[in-house]
């Protein structure tokens, strides 16, 4: 402020000058003498001392001082060159059977950038260009997609995937590159376990952490008899074997040795219904992600009589899907990863603003994930000055934390697993105009939902 002002201060007295230099000293001092010549007869010296003032006085300093700082100033804070555009990939499934996720990663993913580069695409000093391919979650075409954006686009850190199947693929590639990939949203727990390398992180929840923040409230509120149903992947499979590991682990008991498995094309799903109508178990543990059948499983498990008489212990998902839901449900209880009205914080009042502004609607279920995700590649990078050398790069993530839409993050050292808050909610309604399905039950902070360490360099 004060250099501000000297400045000011400065362009004044050279304005002076160059009035007078340019004749409009003498018009200055015309007009005073002649209204005092009509009303005081003033004398004609009047007109010379400003004008001795005028020519002798300021001439010597605006000549001087000012010039100097004025020509000075200016180049002691140049502004800094940026450096060299910075390429990141991103693969997610823009139009297959999880594209309801990968847009919602997508869409979070690129608010995420812009809330913490305070809108310059700027991150270290290198501007930020998101290249984006669909990998329509087919594990050929997502390591297609991660070798196209590496050999040929150039990109130095990766971003994405919608199924862990191809995610589980896309890591080991990202690390015989030695580059860094950053799985969302697939949330097999095997990616930051024993299928981790030193490469690849996560900021989005993983699956463990699903089984244990329901495991605690189920065996409290539900009851201790179990089934689950799952889909038959590698996301449905290391998501049942996280849930049976952390109910067993705390007394619950499970009805068939091995989970009910059905594949993800599943259109009738009486068997595996019928299964669960026999077994009579207190709680049901529903493992689905794939949009188009999913639909058809909670439709047929209320036409045949589960819904209602069997609680569902599942995750909540997307609120596009919530209005599909028999309004029967109303009143269960389950986990939810994010949802748009629970968070109380600044990062996720901005994203829904910002949501709302450009996509035309609410956060759901996945931006948040991609949300946190860009603000933890920008901050590593603003520590690395843009440097994405792994050796750089990976010392700037590891424990890092950070305020993002759902609290504090704090991505784990020894598997690269960010830990942050996950909530239990009760459906509250299937029709709500604005989209407020729930009501918070409890939140489980990150540290309580922790899963267990089980990457190949945890002790």
């Amino acid at each position: 402020m004060n250099r501000r002002r000297t400045l000011l201060s400065l362009l004044s007295l050279l304005l002076v000058l160059v009035l007078v230099a340019c004749g409009g000293a003498q018009e200055a001092t015309e007009e005073p003498t002649q209204a005092p010549a009509e009303t005081e007869a003033a004398p004609e010296e009047t007109a010379e001392e400003p004008t001795e003032e005028a020519v002798e006085e300021p001439t010597e300093e605006a000549m001087e001082e000012p010039t100097e700082e004025a020509m000075e100033e200016p180049t002691e804070e140049p502004a800094a060159e940026l450096g060299d555009p910075l390429k990141i990939g991103v693969m997610s499934d823009l139009s297959g059977g999880l594209a309801l996720f990968g847009n919602e990663m997508w869409n979070g993913l690129q608010l995420g950038f812009e809330y913490a580069t305070d809108g310059t695409m700027v991150a270290g000093n290198r501007p930020i260009e998101l290249i984006i391919l669909d990998d329509t979650s087919d594990v050929e075409a997502g390591a297609a997609a991660a070798r196209e954006l590496i050999e040929s686009e150039g990109v130095e850190i990766l971003i994405g995937n919608t199924s862990s199947a191809v995610a589980l693929q896309v890591q080991q590639i990202a690390d015989e590159n030695e580059i860094v990939y950053f799985a969302a949203p697939a949330a097999a727990p095997g990616i930051t376990g024993e299928n981790w390398n030193q490469h690849t992180f996560r900021v989005c929840r993983n699956a463990a952490q699903d089984g244990l923040t329901m495991a605690g409230w189920s065996l409290e509120n539900v009851g201790s008899n179990y089934l689950i149903l799952a889909e038959d992947y590698a996301f449905g499979q290391q998501t049942a074997a996280g849930f049976q590991a952390a109910f067993s682990a705390l007394g619950a008991t499970f009805l068939t040795e091995e989970p009910i498995y059905a594949p993800s094309d599943t259109t009738d799903f009486t068997p595996y219904i019928q299964e669960v109508l026999e077994a009579e178990p207190d709680g049901l543990i529903l493992i689905w992600a794939t949009n188009t059948s999913g639909t058809i499983l909670f439709e047929q498990l209320s036409s045949q009589g589960v819904t209602g008489n069997i609680p569902f212990i599942t995750g909540f998902s997307s609120n596009d899907t919530i209005p599909l839901l028999d309004p029967g449900n109303v009143g269960a209880t389950g986990l939810i990863v994010y949802h748009y009205s629970l968070p109380q914080t600044e990062a996720n009042d901005w994203l829904v603003e910002q949501h709302n502004e450009q996509f035309g609607g609410n956060p759901d279920l996945f931006s948040e994930c991609g949300f946190a995700t860009a603000q933890a590649v920008a901050a590593a990078l603003e520590a690395t000055g843009g440097d994405t050398d792994p050796a750089a790069l990976i010392a700037a993530l590891e424990g890092l934390e950070f305020e993002g839409p759902k609290g504090t993050y704090v991505i784990r050292p020894e598997d690269h697993q960010a830990l942050a808050s996950m909530y239990i909610v009760r459906l509250v309604s299937v029709d709500d105009p604005d989209e407020r399905y729930f009501e918070l039950v409890e939140e489980i902070s990150g540290e309580q939902s922790a899963p267990p360490c089980t990457a190949p360099n945890c002790g």
